[in-house]
């Protein structure tokens, strides 16, 4: 078996290739290796990974840092604020939006086992009941009566693997994998970087370029800007088109176009506050 085929088989990115070329052979062949490696290998399969913070903390943080540069473009302010202001508001930024992921996510990942530790405690007390309410929403998805009771019956008597059909099926909720701390760190970690990252982007061309030709006036400084947060956003669109149905084209114009609306407002704000402070 080839590397590259079980990489394929490892990532739920082969099925989504065979059914947008509804290539029947290669789906078959995806979940036919899949299931092989599957029983050699420990599988942890993420809505992901961390791939969707990387590009949701990454357009955040382009898009904020952008906004300070557009709105002090339009306001006129001199290089240094820009890049005071600009390095200052990316890093605390970054810093609420990595300690907001960690928090939000263990938060709701300890919200999530307690509800387990219900479900697995009303199961262990009144398993009729739970076995009742499960065999009523199969039922109600076009089972019949008897194919349901065979099937919940029978999960039911392995108790921790029937708890996690109850939490998905009753509660819509995914159950964490067991070092759930570890990976909400993990995601803060990599939303603080990737803010951080992505959002200095606009703003080192202020500090790189002068450096490079001092002879360049602001005007094109703003302009580089704009072309390199045109060309991030559109490619963190793209990526971003991974978590929905909509073309990756679609996806990066629709990006682009909604940062170029973000920058217009900052821009046009600037322009108006200055000319206030100018005419008092």
């Amino acid at each position: 078996m080839s590397s590259s085929v079980e990489k394929m088989a490892l990532v739920p990115d082969g099925a989504r290739k065979a059914y947008a070329g509804l290539d029947e052979g290669a789906s078959r062949n995806f979940h036919d290796v899949r299931h092989v490696v599957a029983r050699n290998t420990e599988m942890h399969q993420t809505d992901g990974g961390f791939i969707k913070p990387v590009i949701f903390g990454g357009l955040d943080g382009i898009l904020t840092s952008f906004a300070i540069v557009a709105a002090a473009a339009g306001g006129n302010m001199p290089v240094p604020v820009v890049i005071v202001l600009g390095f200052s508001n990316i890093l605390a930024d970054a810093l609420a939006m990595g300690v907001g992921e960690f928090l939000s996510s263990k938060a709701e990942n300890e919200w999530i086992l307690r509800e387990r530790a219900r479900e697995k405690w009303e199961m262990e007390n009144y398993p009729e009941g739970e076995i009742r309410e499960m065999i009523d929403i199969y039922e109600s998805r076009g089972m019949s009566r008897e194919d349901a009771t065979t099937v919940i019956e029978t999960m039911a008597k392995y108790t921790e693997f029937f708890v996690d059909v109850m939490m998905s099926e009753e509660l819509s909720l995914r159950v964490p994998e067991k070092d759930h701390k570890i990976e909400s760190m993990k995601e803060g970690v990599v939303m603080f970087l990737s803010f951080a990252t992505f959002g200095s982007l606009p703003i080192l061309g202020y500090v790189l370029i002068p450096a490079l030709y001092p002879s360049l006036g602001e005007h094109v400084l703003f302009v580089a800007a704009c072309v390199v947060t045109g060309m991030v956003l559109f490619s963190l669109g793209c990526l971003k088109s991974m978590f929905s149905a909509s073309n990756w084209l679609v996806c990066g114009l629709e990006t682009l176009l909604l940062g170029g609306v973000c920058a217009t407002v900052a821009f046009t704000v600037g322009q108006f506050v200055d000319g206030l402070i100018a005419d008092s």
